[in-house]
C-alpha cells in the first residue's frame, strides 16, 4: 500500500515487531472493538481480522462483538461481518486478545471476560486514554481513526490488503471523519484514504450502504428528531432527543439511530450540540456530543463517565431525557462561553 517503512519511529517499530511476534506465534487470536460499535471499531476489527485470517489460514481468527445483539444493519456489507460471535457466547482463551478504538476495558463490555483468558494483550486506538491495559499498546490520539493504524501496521507487516479488507478500513475513516468532512480529516487521513483505495477500496459501496440506504422509517424518525430541534446560548448550542417509544413507534432499532445527532449539528451557527435517546433500558439514556470548531466537548462527556474526542463524544446517562438535558446544557453553554443562568428544559 505504500507507506513508508521509514516515517516510523524507532519505539513504533519495536511496538510492530512485538505485534507481529504475537501474532505469529498465537494459534487463537480474538479480536473486538467496543460496546455499541461503529463504523470505525467494525470496520477495523474486519480489515484487520480477514487480513489474518487471508493471511495465516491455520489461524483460528474470532471476531468478537463486546455487547449482546448483530452488526448494524448498514454495516453488513463488510466481508466477514457474518463472522462475528457474542463475546459473552464464547468460551475460547486466546493466546493473543486485539482490542481496537477501545481506549479502556469497561469499553470492551463483555469481550473484558476473554481478555482476561488471554495470554497476551494488544491495543490499536485513537482515543486518549487515562491508562494502557495492554502488553503492547499503539495508541495516536491525532490520528483520525483506528482504521488508520491497523492500514499503517498491515502495510509495514507486508500482510496483503485486498479489496474487501481495504474497503472496511475506508469504511472505518469515512465515518470517524464524517466522510471527511470533520475537523479530523488531516492530510494524513486522505494519504491513508487514496492507499485503501489504491488497494482496491469502494469508496461509492461505503456511502451507497452508510448514508445513501436508510429505511423509510429510520427517515421518518429523523423528521421528528429535526422538528424538536431547540438552540440555546444565542444559537451557539443545538439539541435534541428521542424517546424509546419513538423508536418503537416508527420500527427503527437503536444501532440505525447514529446518524441522529449529525441532523442536530448541522444546524447554521451551532458550535456544539447534543442529542439524546432513551435507551430500553429502564431510566438510561445514551447521549452524543459533537463539535463544530475547536471547542473539546470530550471533557464534557468525561464528566458523565464517557469519553470520546474533542469533536465527537459519547456518555450514558443514569436518568431522564430532561434530567440529561438539563445537565448537559449548562456545561455546553459554559464551553461556548455563555451563561446557563435561568435555563431550565421541560418538555
Amino acid at each position: 500500500m505504500g507507506m513508508c517503512k521509514e516515517a516510523l519511529s524507532p519505539d513504533l517499530v519495536n511496538d510492530y515487531q512485538r505485534i507481529l511476534k504475537f501474532i505469529e506465534d498465537a494459534s487463537c487470536i480474538a479480536i473486538s472493538g467496543h460496546t455499541s460499535p461503529d463504523g470505525d471499531a467494525l470496520g477495523s476489527v474486519l480489515g484487520l481480522g480477514m487480513a489474518l485470517v487471508e493471511r495465516y489460514p491455520k489461524k483460528d481468527v474470532v471476531f468478537l462483538l463486546a455487547d449482546r445483539g448483530c452488526v448494524p444493519r448498514i454495516y453488513q456489507f463488510m466481508a466477514g461481518s457474518e463472522r462475528f460471535v457474542c463475546a459473552a457466547d464464547t468460551a475460547c482463551a486466546p493466546d493473543l486478545f486485539i482490542s481496537v478504538d477501545s481506549p479502556t476495558l469497561e469499553r470492551l463490555a463483555d469481550s473484558v471476560q476473554v481478555v482476561e483468558r488471554s495470554r497476551n494483550v494488544v491495543c490499536f486506538d485513537h482515543h486518549p486514554a487515562r491508562e494502557e491495559f495492554a502488553d503492547v499498546c499503539v495508541r495516536r490520539p491525532a490520528a483520525a481513526a483506528t482504521a488508520v493504524l491497523i492500514e499503517e501496521f498491515l502495510a509495514w507487516a507486508g500482510i496483503p490488503c485486498n479489496k474487501s479488507t481495504a474497503t472496511s478500513l475506508l469504511c472505518g475513516l469515512m465515518t470517524d471523519t464524517g466522510r471527511f468532512q470533520y475537523q479530523n480529516a488531516d492530510p494524513a487521513a486522505f494519504a491513508c484514504a487514496a492507499r485503501l483505495v489504491d488497494a482496491g477500496a469502494d469508496p461509492s459501496l461505503i456511502a451507497l450502504e452508510v448514508y445513501q440506504s436508510q429505511r423509510l422509517e429510520y427517515l421518518k424518525l429523523e423528521s421528528l428528531v429535526m422538528s424538536r430541534i431547540h438552540t440555546v446560548a444565542h444559537g451557539r448550542v443545538a439539541y435534541s432527543y428521542a424517546y424509546a417509544s419513538d423508536l418503537t413507534f416508527y420500527g427503527v432499532t437503536a444501532d440505525e439511530c447514529d446518524g441522529l445527532v449529525d441532523v442536530v449539528r448541522s444546524v447554521r451557527g451551532v458550535e456544539v450540540c447534543l442529542f439524546v435517546k432513551e435507551t430500553e433500558c429502564c431510566h438510561k439514556v445514551r447521549g452524543n456530543l459533537r463539535s463544530k470548531c475547536d471547542l473539546d466537548v470530550s471533557g464534557i462527556a468525561a464528566r458523565f463517565g464517557g469519553g470520546g474526542h474533542a469533536a465527537a463524544a459519547g456518555f450514558t446517562y443514569e436518568g431522564s431525557i430532561v434530567e440529561t438535558l438539563n445537565d448537559a446544557l449548562p456545561m455546553l453553554c459554559e464551553l461556548v462561553g455563555e451563561s446557563a443562568a435561568g435555563l431550565h428544559v421541560e418538555l
